[in-house]
Protein backbone atom coordinates (compact mmCIF):
# COMPACT_ATOMS: atom_id res chain seq x y z
CA UNK A 1 0.00 0.00 0.00
CA UNK A 2 2.80 2.41 0.93
CA UNK A 3 4.70 1.63 -2.29
CA UNK A 4 1.57 2.15 -4.38
CA UNK A 5 0.89 5.49 -2.71
CA UNK A 6 4.50 6.55 -3.25
CA UNK A 7 4.15 5.74 -6.96
CA UNK A 8 1.02 7.89 -7.08
CA UNK A 9 3.03 10.70 -5.50
CA UNK A 10 5.73 10.28 -8.16
CA UNK A 11 3.35 10.60 -11.10
CA UNK A 12 0.73 12.69 -9.32
CA UNK A 13 -0.15 16.31 -10.14
CA UNK A 14 1.46 19.39 -8.68
CA UNK A 15 -0.56 20.84 -5.82
CA UNK A 16 -0.82 24.64 -5.90
CA UNK A 17 -3.28 25.74 -3.23
CA UNK A 18 -5.61 24.40 -0.57
CA UNK A 19 -9.06 25.95 -0.28
CA UNK A 20 -10.94 25.63 2.96
CA UNK A 21 -14.39 24.04 2.62
CA UNK A 22 -17.25 26.39 1.76
CA UNK A 23 -18.88 25.80 5.14
CA UNK A 24 -15.70 26.99 6.88
CA UNK A 25 -16.29 30.31 8.71
CA UNK A 26 -15.51 33.19 6.36
CA UNK A 27 -13.22 35.98 7.59
CA UNK A 28 -14.96 39.19 8.61
CA UNK A 29 -13.69 41.18 5.62
CA UNK A 30 -14.90 40.14 2.18
CA UNK A 31 -11.34 40.33 0.90
CA UNK A 32 -10.31 37.60 3.31
CA UNK A 33 -9.40 34.35 1.60
CA UNK A 34 -10.50 30.87 2.65
CA UNK A 35 -7.26 29.14 1.78
CA UNK A 36 -3.50 29.12 1.61
CA UNK A 37 -0.79 28.26 -0.89
CA UNK A 38 0.68 24.80 -0.70
CA UNK A 39 4.29 24.99 0.48
CA UNK A 40 6.37 21.94 -0.44
CA UNK A 41 9.14 20.92 1.91
CA UNK A 42 12.84 21.09 1.10
CA UNK A 43 13.30 17.92 -0.95
CA UNK A 44 10.09 18.36 -2.91
CA UNK A 45 10.75 22.07 -3.46
CA UNK A 46 14.25 21.59 -4.88
CA UNK A 47 13.39 18.62 -7.09
CA UNK A 48 10.27 20.36 -8.36
CA UNK A 49 12.38 23.38 -9.26
CA UNK A 50 14.73 21.18 -11.29
CA UNK A 51 11.86 19.57 -13.17
CA UNK A 52 10.24 22.96 -13.79
CA UNK A 53 13.42 24.31 -15.35
CA UNK A 54 13.69 21.17 -17.46
CA UNK A 55 10.14 21.79 -18.68
CA UNK A 56 10.97 25.39 -19.59
CA UNK A 57 14.09 24.31 -21.48
CA UNK A 58 12.07 21.71 -23.34
CA UNK A 59 9.51 24.34 -24.34
CA UNK A 60 12.25 26.68 -25.54
CA UNK A 61 13.86 23.84 -27.49
CA UNK A 62 10.52 22.90 -29.04
CA UNK A 63 9.71 26.39 -30.29
CA UNK A 64 13.27 27.00 -31.51
CA UNK A 65 13.73 23.50 -32.97
CA UNK A 66 13.86 24.71 -36.61
CA UNK A 67 16.79 26.98 -35.77
CA UNK A 68 18.50 24.31 -33.67
CA UNK A 69 18.16 21.65 -36.37
CA UNK A 70 19.41 24.07 -39.00
CA UNK A 71 22.46 24.91 -36.88
CA UNK A 72 23.24 21.24 -36.18
CA UNK A 73 22.92 20.42 -39.88
CA UNK A 74 25.29 23.20 -40.91
CA UNK A 75 27.82 22.08 -38.30
CA UNK A 76 27.61 18.48 -39.50
CA UNK A 77 26.13 17.02 -36.31
CA UNK A 78 23.23 15.28 -38.05
CA UNK A 79 25.02 12.07 -38.93
CA UNK A 80 25.29 8.63 -37.33
CA UNK A 81 28.71 9.23 -35.79
CA UNK A 82 27.51 12.39 -34.07
CA UNK A 83 23.96 11.35 -33.22
CA UNK A 84 24.99 8.29 -31.18
CA UNK A 85 26.90 10.24 -28.49
CA UNK A 86 24.20 12.94 -28.48
CA UNK A 87 21.53 10.30 -27.88
CA UNK A 88 23.64 8.90 -25.05
CA UNK A 89 23.83 12.32 -23.42
CA UNK A 90 20.08 12.75 -23.79
CA UNK A 91 19.46 9.30 -22.30
CA UNK A 92 21.66 10.14 -19.32
CA UNK A 93 19.76 13.37 -18.73
CA UNK A 94 16.42 11.53 -18.90
CA UNK A 95 17.59 8.94 -16.36
CA UNK A 96 18.72 11.74 -14.04
CA UNK A 97 15.36 13.49 -14.41
CA UNK A 98 13.59 10.22 -13.63
CA UNK A 99 15.62 9.98 -10.43
CA UNK A 100 14.71 13.56 -9.57
CA UNK A 101 11.03 12.74 -10.10
CA UNK A 102 11.32 9.76 -7.75
CA UNK A 103 12.92 11.96 -5.10
CA UNK A 104 10.13 14.49 -5.53
CA UNK A 105 7.61 11.68 -5.02
CA UNK A 106 9.39 10.75 -1.80
CA UNK A 107 9.17 14.35 -0.61
CA UNK A 108 5.47 14.48 -1.44
CA UNK A 109 4.82 11.20 0.32
CA UNK A 110 6.35 12.58 3.51
CA UNK A 111 4.21 15.74 3.36
CA UNK A 112 0.89 15.17 5.21
CA UNK A 113 -0.97 17.79 3.14
CA UNK A 114 0.00 16.19 -0.16
CA UNK A 115 -0.53 12.73 1.31
CA UNK A 116 -4.12 13.64 2.18
CA UNK A 117 -4.68 15.28 -1.21
CA UNK A 118 -3.49 12.32 -3.27
CA UNK A 119 -5.64 9.97 -1.18
CA UNK A 120 -8.75 12.08 -1.87
CA UNK A 121 -7.90 12.32 -5.57
CA UNK A 122 -7.55 8.56 -5.98
CA UNK A 123 -10.77 7.95 -4.06
CA UNK A 124 -12.63 10.45 -6.25
CA UNK A 125 -11.37 8.79 -9.43
CA UNK A 126 -12.70 5.46 -8.18
CA UNK A 127 -15.99 6.81 -6.84
CA UNK A 128 -16.97 10.20 -8.28
CA UNK A 129 -19.69 11.07 -5.77
CA UNK A 130 -20.78 14.56 -4.79
CA UNK A 131 -19.16 14.21 -1.36
CA UNK A 132 -15.82 13.18 -2.86
CA UNK A 133 -16.10 15.95 -5.45
CA UNK A 134 -16.66 18.46 -2.65
CA UNK A 135 -13.54 17.25 -0.85
CA UNK A 136 -11.49 17.40 -4.05
CA UNK A 137 -12.74 20.92 -4.80
CA UNK A 138 -10.77 22.07 -1.76
CA UNK A 139 -7.55 21.67 -3.77
CA UNK A 140 -6.10 23.53 -6.73
CA UNK A 141 -3.85 21.22 -8.75
CA UNK A 142 -2.92 20.35 -12.33
CA UNK A 143 -6.25 20.19 -14.11
CA UNK A 144 -5.24 17.29 -16.36
CA UNK A 145 -5.73 15.01 -13.34
CA UNK A 146 -9.18 16.41 -12.49
CA UNK A 147 -11.98 13.84 -13.05
CA UNK A 148 -14.54 14.75 -15.72
CA UNK A 149 -17.74 16.30 -14.35
CA UNK A 150 -19.82 16.43 -17.53
CA UNK A 151 -19.62 14.98 -21.02
CA UNK A 152 -21.56 15.88 -24.15
CA UNK A 153 -22.47 12.19 -24.50
CA UNK A 154 -24.73 12.46 -21.45
CA UNK A 155 -27.34 14.36 -23.48
CA UNK A 156 -26.27 13.86 -27.11
CA UNK A 157 -26.15 10.93 -29.49
CA UNK A 158 -22.47 10.08 -30.16
CA UNK A 159 -23.30 8.95 -33.70
CA UNK A 160 -24.65 12.38 -34.60
CA UNK A 161 -21.65 14.45 -33.54
CA UNK A 162 -18.49 12.52 -34.37
CA UNK A 163 -17.33 15.26 -36.73
CA UNK A 164 -18.24 18.02 -34.30
CA UNK A 165 -20.96 20.64 -34.35
CA UNK A 166 -21.90 22.36 -37.59
CA UNK A 167 -20.16 25.53 -38.79
CA UNK A 168 -20.95 27.92 -41.61
CA UNK A 169 -18.63 27.10 -44.50
CA UNK A 170 -17.42 29.45 -47.26
CA UNK A 171 -19.47 29.07 -50.42
CA UNK A 172 -17.59 26.93 -52.97
CA UNK A 173 -16.88 28.34 -56.40
CA UNK A 174 -18.72 26.37 -59.08
CA UNK A 175 -16.50 25.14 -61.90
CA UNK A 176 -16.52 22.37 -64.45
CA UNK A 177 -14.95 19.02 -63.58
CA UNK A 178 -11.86 19.50 -65.77
CA UNK A 179 -11.40 23.10 -64.68
CA UNK A 180 -11.81 22.09 -61.05
CA UNK A 181 -9.13 19.41 -61.36
CA UNK A 182 -6.65 21.78 -63.01
CA UNK A 183 -7.36 24.44 -60.42
CA UNK A 184 -6.83 21.95 -57.59
CA UNK A 185 -3.46 20.91 -59.00
CA UNK A 186 -2.42 24.50 -59.57
CA UNK A 187 -3.39 25.58 -56.06
CA UNK A 188 -1.98 22.49 -54.32
CA UNK A 189 1.20 24.30 -53.16
CA UNK A 190 -0.97 27.06 -51.72
CA UNK A 191 -3.05 24.49 -49.83
CA UNK A 192 0.06 22.83 -48.40
CA UNK A 193 1.68 26.11 -47.35
CA UNK A 194 -1.61 27.36 -45.90
CA UNK A 195 -1.99 24.20 -43.84
CA UNK A 196 1.55 24.50 -42.50
CA UNK A 197 1.07 28.18 -41.65
CA UNK A 198 -2.24 27.59 -39.88
CA UNK A 199 -0.92 24.69 -37.82
CA UNK A 200 2.39 26.32 -36.89
CA UNK A 201 2.84 30.03 -36.23
CA UNK A 202 -0.54 31.13 -37.62
CA UNK A 203 -2.59 29.54 -34.88
CA UNK A 204 -0.20 30.79 -32.21
CA UNK A 205 -0.31 34.34 -33.59
CA UNK A 206 -4.09 34.26 -33.58
CA UNK A 207 -4.35 32.67 -30.11
CA UNK A 208 -1.18 33.57 -28.17
CA UNK A 209 -2.84 32.35 -24.99
CA UNK A 210 -2.34 28.78 -26.24
CA UNK A 211 1.47 29.15 -26.20
CA UNK A 212 2.90 27.14 -23.33
CA UNK A 213 5.63 29.65 -22.48
CA UNK A 214 3.06 32.42 -22.01
CA UNK A 215 1.00 30.19 -19.76
CA UNK A 216 4.07 29.38 -17.67
CA UNK A 217 4.79 33.10 -17.31
CA UNK A 218 1.19 33.75 -16.23
CA UNK A 219 0.86 30.71 -13.96
CA UNK A 220 1.02 32.65 -10.70
CA UNK A 221 -1.48 35.23 -11.94
CA UNK A 222 -3.89 32.53 -13.09
CA UNK A 223 -3.66 30.71 -9.77
CA UNK A 224 -4.41 33.92 -7.87
CA UNK A 225 -7.38 34.69 -10.11
CA UNK A 226 -8.74 31.18 -9.71
CA UNK A 227 -8.33 31.37 -5.93
CA UNK A 228 -10.32 34.61 -5.90
CA UNK A 229 -13.18 33.09 -7.89
CA UNK A 230 -13.35 30.00 -5.69
CA UNK A 231 -12.72 31.51 -2.27
CA UNK A 232 -14.40 34.91 -2.53
CA UNK A 233 -17.22 34.06 -4.94
CA UNK A 234 -17.72 30.37 -4.03
CA UNK A 235 -16.91 29.37 -7.59
CA UNK A 236 -17.25 25.74 -8.65
CA UNK A 237 -14.62 24.37 -11.01
CA UNK A 238 -15.71 21.70 -13.47
CA UNK A 239 -14.17 19.69 -16.29
CA UNK A 240 -16.34 19.25 -19.38
CA UNK A 241 -15.62 16.79 -22.19
CA UNK A 242 -16.55 18.08 -25.65
CA UNK A 243 -17.54 15.93 -28.62
CA UNK A 244 -13.99 16.05 -30.01
CA UNK A 245 -12.57 14.72 -26.75
CA UNK A 246 -11.12 18.04 -25.61
CA UNK A 247 -11.40 18.73 -21.91
CA UNK A 248 -12.72 22.21 -21.13
CA UNK A 249 -11.81 24.00 -17.91
CA UNK A 250 -14.77 25.96 -16.50
CA UNK A 251 -15.78 27.79 -13.35
CA UNK A 252 -19.34 28.57 -12.27
CA UNK A 253 -20.41 31.22 -9.76
CA UNK A 254 -23.98 30.60 -8.57
CA UNK A 255 -25.95 33.67 -7.45
CA UNK A 256 -29.46 32.23 -7.72
CA UNK A 257 -30.21 32.19 -4.02
CA UNK A 258 -29.66 35.71 -2.79
CA UNK A 259 -28.92 38.07 -5.68
CA UNK A 260 -31.36 40.13 -7.75
CA UNK A 261 -29.84 39.12 -11.09
CA UNK A 262 -28.77 35.67 -9.95
CA UNK A 263 -31.39 33.77 -11.94
CA UNK A 264 -29.79 35.03 -15.14
CA UNK A 265 -26.64 33.22 -16.26
CA UNK A 266 -23.93 35.11 -18.14
CA UNK A 267 -21.63 32.85 -20.16
CA UNK A 268 -18.31 34.62 -20.79
CA UNK A 269 -16.17 34.08 -23.90
CA UNK A 270 -12.61 35.34 -23.49
CA UNK A 271 -10.19 36.96 -25.93
CA UNK A 272 -7.24 35.40 -27.73
CA UNK A 273 -4.95 35.81 -24.72
CA UNK A 274 -7.67 35.82 -22.08
CA UNK A 275 -8.40 33.29 -19.37
CA UNK A 276 -11.46 33.09 -17.16
CA UNK A 277 -9.17 33.52 -14.15
CA UNK A 278 -8.21 37.06 -15.16
CA UNK A 279 -10.67 37.85 -17.95
CA UNK A 280 -14.06 39.40 -18.50
CA UNK A 281 -15.90 37.40 -15.81
CA UNK A 282 -15.36 40.24 -13.35
CA UNK A 283 -17.80 42.50 -15.23
CA UNK A 284 -21.01 40.45 -14.79
CA UNK A 285 -19.85 39.33 -11.34
CA UNK A 286 -19.91 42.96 -10.24
CA UNK A 287 -23.54 43.04 -11.34
CA UNK A 288 -24.50 40.04 -9.16
CA UNK A 289 -25.26 37.75 -12.11
CA UNK A 290 -24.63 34.03 -12.07
CA UNK A 291 -21.57 33.59 -14.27
CA UNK A 292 -20.04 30.67 -16.17
CA UNK A 293 -16.51 31.13 -17.48
CA UNK A 294 -14.50 28.74 -19.62
CA UNK A 295 -11.08 28.60 -21.24
CA UNK A 296 -10.43 28.12 -24.94
CA UNK A 297 -9.05 24.72 -26.02
CA UNK A 298 -5.34 24.74 -25.28
CA UNK A 299 -5.65 27.53 -22.69
CA UNK A 300 -4.64 26.78 -19.07
CA UNK A 301 -6.53 23.65 -17.98
CA UNK A 302 -8.35 23.11 -21.30
CA UNK A 303 -6.86 20.66 -23.79
CA UNK A 304 -6.73 20.78 -27.59
CA UNK A 305 -5.95 23.59 -30.02
CA UNK A 306 -8.17 26.63 -30.64
CA UNK A 307 -9.24 26.09 -34.23
CA UNK A 308 -12.80 27.20 -35.12
CA UNK A 309 -14.23 23.68 -35.04
CA UNK A 310 -12.75 22.96 -31.62
CA UNK A 311 -13.90 26.35 -30.37
CA UNK A 312 -17.48 25.67 -31.43
CA UNK A 313 -17.37 22.17 -29.93
CA UNK A 314 -16.22 23.65 -26.63
CA UNK A 315 -18.94 26.30 -26.65
CA UNK A 316 -21.54 23.65 -27.36
CA UNK A 317 -20.63 21.52 -24.35
CA UNK A 318 -20.54 24.65 -22.16
CA UNK A 319 -24.13 25.48 -23.13
CA UNK A 320 -25.23 21.87 -22.68
CA UNK A 321 -23.64 21.90 -19.23
CA UNK A 322 -25.43 25.14 -18.32
CA UNK A 323 -28.80 23.75 -19.37
CA UNK A 324 -28.67 20.10 -18.34
CA UNK A 325 -26.35 20.19 -15.33
CA UNK A 326 -26.77 23.66 -13.86
CA UNK A 327 -30.49 23.85 -14.62
CA UNK A 328 -30.73 27.14 -16.54
CA UNK A 329 -33.19 27.71 -19.36
CA UNK A 330 -31.83 29.06 -22.63
CA UNK A 331 -34.12 32.06 -22.19
CA UNK A 332 -32.26 32.87 -18.95
CA UNK A 333 -28.80 32.83 -20.56
CA UNK A 334 -26.88 35.88 -21.79
CA UNK A 335 -23.71 35.36 -23.81
CA UNK A 336 -21.03 37.99 -23.20
CA UNK A 337 -17.87 38.01 -25.29
CA UNK A 338 -14.75 40.10 -25.55
CA UNK A 339 -12.65 40.46 -28.71
CA UNK A 340 -12.08 37.13 -30.51
CA UNK A 341 -14.53 35.49 -28.13
CA UNK A 342 -17.17 36.95 -30.42
CA UNK A 343 -16.75 33.94 -32.70
CA UNK A 344 -17.93 31.38 -30.16
CA UNK A 345 -20.54 33.81 -28.85
CA UNK A 346 -22.11 34.38 -32.27
CA UNK A 347 -21.94 30.65 -32.97
CA UNK A 348 -23.80 30.03 -29.72
CA UNK A 349 -26.69 32.39 -30.47
CA UNK A 350 -26.85 31.14 -34.06
CA UNK A 351 -27.10 27.52 -32.90
CA UNK A 352 -29.31 28.24 -29.87
CA UNK A 353 -31.62 31.08 -30.98
CA UNK A 354 -33.62 30.85 -27.74
CA UNK A 355 -30.72 32.46 -25.85
CA UNK A 356 -31.93 35.65 -24.22
CA UNK A 357 -29.35 38.17 -25.46
CA UNK A 358 -25.84 38.72 -26.78
CA UNK A 359 -23.28 41.34 -25.69
CA UNK A 360 -20.16 41.75 -27.84
CA UNK A 361 -17.34 43.92 -26.50
CA UNK A 362 -14.51 45.04 -28.81
CA UNK A 363 -15.35 42.40 -31.40
CA UNK A 364 -15.17 42.38 -35.20
CA UNK A 365 -17.14 41.21 -38.21
CA UNK A 366 -14.56 39.04 -39.97
CA UNK A 367 -10.98 37.97 -39.29
CA UNK A 368 -9.73 38.32 -42.87
CA UNK A 369 -9.35 42.15 -42.99
CA UNK A 370 -7.42 42.07 -39.71
CA UNK A 371 -5.18 39.25 -40.94
CA UNK A 372 -4.43 41.10 -44.17
CA UNK A 373 -3.45 44.15 -42.12
CA UNK A 374 -0.47 42.42 -40.51
CA UNK A 375 0.73 40.48 -43.57
CA UNK A 376 2.58 41.70 -46.69
CA UNK A 377 0.38 42.58 -49.67
CA UNK A 378 2.16 39.95 -51.76
CA UNK A 379 0.81 37.29 -49.38
CA UNK A 380 -2.82 38.33 -49.91
CA UNK A 381 -3.98 35.21 -51.86
CA UNK A 382 -2.23 32.89 -49.42
CA UNK A 383 -3.60 34.70 -46.36
CA UNK A 384 -7.11 34.72 -47.81
CA UNK A 385 -7.00 30.99 -48.51
CA UNK A 386 -5.52 30.13 -45.10
CA UNK A 387 -8.05 32.19 -43.16
CA UNK A 388 -11.05 30.93 -45.10
CA UNK A 389 -10.00 27.29 -44.87
CA UNK A 390 -8.60 27.03 -41.35
CA UNK A 391 -9.41 30.17 -39.33
CA UNK A 392 -12.70 31.43 -40.73
CA UNK A 393 -13.95 33.56 -37.84
CA UNK A 394 -17.04 34.88 -39.61
CA UNK A 395 -18.75 36.65 -36.72
CA UNK A 396 -21.09 38.82 -38.79
CA UNK A 397 -22.32 35.93 -40.90
CA UNK A 398 -23.16 33.93 -37.78
CA UNK A 399 -24.73 36.90 -36.02
CA UNK A 400 -27.11 37.48 -38.93
CA UNK A 401 -28.60 34.04 -38.19
CA UNK A 402 -29.71 35.26 -34.75
CA UNK A 403 -32.86 37.30 -34.26
CA UNK A 404 -32.61 38.15 -30.57
CA UNK A 405 -31.39 41.27 -28.74
CA UNK A 406 -27.80 42.31 -29.45
CA UNK A 407 -25.54 44.99 -27.98
CA UNK A 408 -22.18 45.94 -29.48
CA UNK A 409 -19.61 47.83 -27.41
CA UNK A 410 -17.08 49.75 -29.51
CA UNK A 411 -13.78 50.86 -27.99
CA UNK A 412 -13.14 54.29 -29.52
CA UNK A 413 -9.36 53.99 -28.99
CA UNK A 414 -9.11 50.35 -30.01
CA UNK A 415 -5.68 49.51 -31.42
CA UNK A 416 -6.28 45.82 -32.16
CA UNK A 417 -9.37 45.51 -34.36
CA UNK A 418 -8.66 48.59 -36.48
CA UNK A 419 -7.19 48.08 -39.94
CA UNK A 420 -5.15 51.31 -39.92
CA UNK A 421 -4.72 52.61 -36.39
CA UNK A 422 -6.61 53.67 -33.25
CA UNK A 423 -6.75 57.26 -34.46
CA UNK A 424 -8.90 56.19 -37.45
CA UNK A 425 -12.12 55.19 -35.75
CA UNK A 426 -13.78 54.33 -39.06
CA UNK A 427 -11.30 51.48 -39.55
CA UNK A 428 -12.67 49.78 -36.42
CA UNK A 429 -14.21 46.51 -37.61
CA UNK A 430 -16.94 46.90 -35.01
CA UNK A 431 -18.44 49.46 -37.40
CA UNK A 432 -18.71 46.83 -40.11
CA UNK A 433 -20.30 44.41 -37.67
CA UNK A 434 -22.98 46.98 -36.82
CA UNK A 435 -23.67 47.86 -40.45
CA UNK A 436 -23.98 44.22 -41.48
CA UNK A 437 -26.48 43.32 -38.79
CA UNK A 438 -28.55 46.46 -39.41
CA UNK A 439 -28.56 45.87 -43.16
CA UNK A 440 -29.65 42.29 -42.58
CA UNK A 441 -32.39 43.07 -40.07
CA UNK A 442 -33.64 46.33 -41.57
CA UNK A 443 -32.94 46.25 -45.32
CA UNK A 444 -35.52 48.93 -46.17
CA UNK A 445 -34.16 51.29 -43.52
CA UNK A 446 -30.51 50.77 -44.39
CA UNK A 447 -30.65 52.22 -47.87
CA UNK A 448 -28.00 54.62 -49.14
CA UNK A 449 -29.19 57.57 -47.06
CA UNK A 450 -29.63 55.44 -43.94
CA UNK A 451 -26.14 53.95 -44.29
CA UNK A 452 -24.68 57.41 -44.86
CA UNK A 453 -26.27 58.73 -41.67
CA UNK A 454 -25.02 55.78 -39.61
CA UNK A 455 -21.50 56.14 -41.01
CA UNK A 456 -21.51 59.82 -40.10
CA UNK A 457 -22.53 58.92 -36.55
CA UNK A 458 -19.88 56.19 -36.35
CA UNK A 459 -17.20 58.63 -37.50
CA UNK A 460 -17.82 60.81 -34.45
CA UNK A 461 -14.76 60.49 -32.25
CA UNK A 462 -16.43 61.40 -28.97
CA UNK A 463 -19.79 61.13 -27.27
CA UNK A 464 -20.37 64.86 -27.75
CA UNK A 465 -19.74 64.62 -31.49
CA UNK A 466 -22.06 61.63 -31.71
CA UNK A 467 -24.84 63.51 -29.94
CA UNK A 468 -24.28 66.43 -32.29
CA UNK A 469 -24.81 64.18 -35.31
CA UNK A 470 -27.87 62.62 -33.68
CA UNK A 471 -29.51 65.94 -32.92
CA UNK A 472 -28.45 67.32 -36.31
CA UNK A 473 -30.68 64.76 -37.98
CA UNK A 474 -33.50 65.76 -35.60
CA UNK A 475 -34.16 62.19 -34.51
CA UNK A 476 -37.48 61.85 -32.70
CA UNK A 477 -37.13 58.86 -30.38
CA UNK A 478 -40.87 58.63 -29.71
CA UNK A 479 -41.65 58.52 -33.42
CA UNK A 480 -38.99 55.89 -34.02
CA UNK A 481 -40.34 53.74 -31.21
CA UNK A 482 -43.87 53.99 -32.55
CA UNK A 483 -42.70 52.94 -36.02
CA UNK A 484 -40.79 50.01 -34.58
CA UNK A 485 -43.80 48.92 -32.56
CA UNK A 486 -45.91 49.02 -35.69
CA UNK A 487 -43.63 46.72 -37.61
CA UNK A 488 -42.39 44.65 -34.68
CA UNK A 489 -42.70 40.86 -34.85
CA UNK A 490 -42.85 38.47 -31.96
CA UNK A 491 -39.23 37.40 -32.42
CA UNK A 492 -37.72 40.89 -32.27
CA UNK A 493 -36.49 40.49 -35.84
CA UNK A 494 -37.72 43.79 -37.22
CA UNK A 495 -37.20 43.06 -40.87
CA UNK A 496 -38.41 46.06 -42.84
CA UNK A 497 -38.31 44.11 -46.07
CA UNK A 498 -41.85 44.64 -47.29
CA UNK A 499 -42.49 48.24 -46.29
CA UNK A 500 -40.63 51.20 -47.80
CA UNK A 501 -39.71 54.09 -45.52
CA UNK A 502 -40.16 57.64 -46.74
CA UNK A 503 -37.01 59.52 -47.67
CA UNK A 504 -37.12 61.86 -44.68
CA UNK A 505 -37.71 59.27 -41.99
CA UNK A 506 -35.17 56.66 -43.03
CA UNK A 507 -31.95 58.34 -41.77
CA UNK A 508 -33.56 59.16 -38.43
CA UNK A 509 -34.72 55.59 -37.90
CA UNK A 510 -31.32 54.25 -38.99
CA UNK A 511 -29.57 56.45 -36.41
CA UNK A 512 -32.04 55.44 -33.72
CA UNK A 513 -31.39 51.77 -34.41
CA UNK A 514 -27.62 52.27 -34.54
CA UNK A 515 -27.63 53.86 -31.10
CA UNK A 516 -29.77 51.00 -29.76
CA UNK A 517 -27.37 48.38 -31.08
CA UNK A 518 -24.01 50.03 -30.36
CA UNK A 519 -22.54 51.88 -27.40
CA UNK A 520 -19.19 53.63 -27.34
CA UNK A 521 -16.62 53.15 -24.60
CA UNK A 522 -13.75 55.63 -24.76
CA UNK A 523 -10.77 53.40 -24.02
CA UNK A 524 -8.32 50.94 -25.57
CA UNK A 525 -8.83 47.30 -26.48
CA UNK A 526 -7.54 45.61 -23.32
CA UNK A 527 -9.04 47.85 -20.63
CA UNK A 528 -11.41 45.82 -18.42
CA UNK A 529 -15.03 46.74 -19.00
CA UNK A 530 -16.59 48.26 -15.87
CA UNK A 531 -20.04 47.04 -14.95
CA UNK A 532 -21.43 50.53 -15.54
CA UNK A 533 -20.81 49.94 -19.26
CA UNK A 534 -22.39 46.47 -19.24
CA UNK A 535 -25.99 46.71 -20.41
CA UNK A 536 -28.23 43.76 -21.18
CA UNK A 537 -30.05 44.41 -24.46
CA UNK A 538 -33.77 43.79 -24.52
CA UNK A 539 -36.38 43.39 -27.20
CA UNK A 540 -37.42 46.65 -28.76
CA UNK A 541 -40.96 46.26 -27.44
CA UNK A 542 -39.59 46.14 -23.89
CA UNK A 543 -37.20 48.99 -24.60
CA UNK A 544 -40.06 51.17 -25.76
CA UNK A 545 -42.03 50.51 -22.58
CA UNK A 546 -39.02 51.38 -20.41
CA UNK A 547 -38.35 54.65 -22.19
CA UNK A 548 -41.97 55.70 -22.05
Amino acid sequence: MAVWLWLRCVIGPSLHRIHRPQDYPRPESRAGRRGWDYHPRGLERHTDSILSWASVLWSLSYYSSPLILSYLYRKGYICSTKLIPISQYIGTVLVCLLGVACLRGWGRWRNPEYHQFITILEETKKNHTSSNKKKLASYDFDFSHWPADFSWTEFSNPKLSKAGVSLLKPEPKHRGAADSLLTSLRTLPCHIIGYLIAHSFGRRMLYPGSVGLLQKAMRSMLQQGRAKLIEEYDGQRNKLVACDGNQIDTVFVDRRRNKSHGKTLVICCEGNAGFYEVGCMSTPLDGDYSVLGWNHPGFAGSTGVPFPQNEANAMDVVIQFAVHKLGFQLSDIIVYAWSIGGFTATWAVMSYPEIRALVLDASFDDLLPLALKVMPDSWRPLVTHTVRQYMNLNNAEQLCKYQGPVLLIRRTKDEIITTTGPEDIMSNRGNDLLLKILQHRYPSVMKEDGIRAVREWLAAGSQEDGESVYTGYQVDDDWCLSVLQTFQTDTDASFFGQEEMNLEGRPQLALFLARKYLRNFETTHCTPLPFSEFHVPSKLQEASKKEK
